[in-house]
């Protein structure tokens, strides 16, 4: 059975560049503004650039884009070699204009007869949804983003240098937790244990790379993990229209223990592809 971390790990990872972002917006730089002297940018100005390009992006992909998810799920044992896997093949759809996981095979397998007749009930359910069921569903998703109104407390960031990622050049960022921040919210606890660098695009600001670190254990749900100190997180992200950054691959290699008894060494590897977008979504070419 596989752990349920996908969300909250995506929230972890893009946490670290988020908070740079609203770290950046006591610089009294608009995330519109014209910069025209790039080279003296600092660390403020360039992640509160982001700021925008990053809530684009965002709604890009949850309202514009289909893709498909391919997630690896391997256990390994004291040698860090692979004794278990599971694999799943997603496409992620539009219906009525929200996102919808569509199972294209399990470990090499088309969905059993049992798994097709559960997407068609959600299926189903999706269409026939209240206009209250979908306020408590936008709802949902915004409390998953409420960690943006408490990472400007959790960490600090310093500009520490340039480089070419892909081709691209990008500024490199290091975040660091802040020394005396008392956790709030959902993910709050999270901030504080978790360092790590994020490489921003010099010509749109989106977010190429983030790369972090668990500093310390935290918990993930009362029944689901408990994540050890160590833990590595790598998101890679690529340009699939105008100024928009999805996801290309995210990496997450850990010890947790399951309800504090079962030690398990997981490496669980998510990639993206085949980005299309729907017909009134934004330009396809990257800059």
């Amino acid at each position: 059975m596989k752990i349920l971390v996908n969300t909250r790990i995506q929230i972890l990872v893009v946490a670290l560049a988020a908070s740079s972002a609203l770290f950046a917006q006591s610089s009294g730089t608009s995330p519109g503004q014209p910069q025209n002297q790039q080279g003296m940018l600092d660390a403020r100005q360039i992640v509160a650039l982001s700021v925008a390009a990053t809530e684009r992006s965002w709604q890009a992909r949850d309202y514009h884009y289909t893709y498909i998810e391919r997630d690896e799920d391997r256990r390994l044992d004291s040698r860090g070699q692979v004794k278990s896997e599971d694999v799943d093949v997603t496409r992620m759809i539009l219906v009525t204009g929200v996102r919808f996981e569509q199972l294209i095979e399990h470990n090499g397998q088309p969905p059993s007869a049992e798994q097709e007749r559960k997407r068609r009930e959600e299926l189903e359910k999706l269409k026939r949804e209240t206009p209250e069921e979908r306020a408590a569903r936008l709802r949902k998703d915004q409390e998953n983003r409420s960690f943006l109104k408490e990472v400007l407390q959790a960490f600090d960031f310093q500009l520490i240098g340039e480089e070419l990622v892909e081709g691209r050049p990008a500024y490199v960022l290091l975040a660091t937790p802040h020394p005396g921040y008392h956790a709030h919210g959902k993910f709050g606890k999270m901030f504080s244990k978790v360092e790590g660098q994020l490489w921003i695009d010099k010509q749109d600001y989106g977010w190429i790379k983030v790369d972090g670190e668990v500093t310390q254990s935290f918990s993930m749900g009362l029944f689901v993990a408990h994540m050890q100190r160590g833990a590595h997180i790598i998101l890679e992200q690529t340009c699939v229209g105008e100024s928009v950054w999805v996801p290309k691959r995210l990496q997450l290699r850990f010890s947790a223990k399951i309800l504090l008894l079962k030690s398990l060494n997981i490496d669980r590897i998510l990639t993206y592809s085949d980005y299309r977008p729907e017909a009134d979504s934004p330009s396809s070419v990257c800059r």
